[in-house]
């Protein structure tokens, strides 16, 4: 997942492994907690849509972190 701060003071979610899966949250928790509701609604879609439950996603992570001074 990426996390980017929004211009409206939200923090913004995304899964790039899951194409538009995106969501928001006021605050890091709660961002986190509505991608992960996010990534849930998007693999039952997809099951949904190919009749059968998507293969699983690997994908291999590293986190950083970088703070930037204004």
């Amino acid at each position: 997942m990426i996390l980017t701060p929004g211009e409206n003071g939200w923090i913004v979610a995304e899964c790039p492994s899951l194409p538009g899966c995106v969501s928001q949250g006021r605050t890091r928790s709660e961002a986190l907690a509505n991608i992960r509701e996010a990534m849930e609604l998007w693999l039952e879609v997809e099951a949904e849509k190919s009749g059968h439950a998507p293969e699983p996603i690997v994908v291999e992570l590293t986190e950083i972190e970088i703070e930037v001074a204004a």
